[in-house]
């Protein structure tokens, strides 16, 4: 069995290699981030028996895929492969998403439309760049993390109603550099 310890690198060196305890440790150290993700994107509009099937299936996911993620994107790749299965379980349910997902989702099929929407992943994270503190952990963590504004503003420790007039500003200072960008 791996060390505990290992680093992430190791990690996914080991899970390259075929070795399942490498996963056993990956899933027992990043199952509170992927649960937290899948849920604050879920929450409402699925069971817990439902997201915690796309909990296991994002390390399942992981598990197939492990000689495609590179050294030191593991945490990434979990964010990322929680948040695409999550925002597809809650678009199946029917659910509307809080901000328009296009402008985020960089999953393509094409490869020109790839690299449009590379661009367009580098414009928004050049924009969301540009934010000034604390806007930009704010506007992360409501539209990226999908937790609720209550919760940010007690993680804050700011009020709600301040938190909702940044997500404004926040939403309108992007538009507008996006739009400087030709997106």
């Amino acid at each position: 069995m791996p060390d505990r310890t290992l680093t992430e690198a190791a990690l996914v060196r080991a899970m390259q290699r075929g070795e399942e305890a490498a996963l056993e440790v990956v899933i027992e150290q990043y199952t509170p981030y992927v649960s937290a993700i899948v849920w604050n994107i879920v929450s409402g509009a699925l069971d817990r028996s439902d997201a915690a099937a796309l909990i296991s299936d994002v390390f399942y996911t992981l598990w197939v895929n492990a000689k495609k993620v590179q050294r030191g994107k593991l945490k990434g790749y979990l964010c990322s492969s929680a948040r695409s299965k999550a925002l597809n379980a809650v678009r199946g349910a029917g659910r509307e998403l809080p901000l328009e997902e296009d402008i985020i989702s960089i999953s393509v099929s094409s490869p020109d439309e790839e690299a449009e929407k590379r661009e367009e992943y580098e414009a928004l994270r050049r924009a969301l760049g540009n934010m000034p503190e604390p806007d930009k952990t704010i506007f992360i963590r409501r539209y990226y993390l999908y937790q609720k504004v209550a919760d940010i503003a007690r993680i804050m420790n700011i009020n709600e109603n301040t938190v909702n007039t940044k997500l404004r500003r926040g939403r309108e200072s992007l538009r507008r550099e996006l739009e400087r960008g030709g997106f």
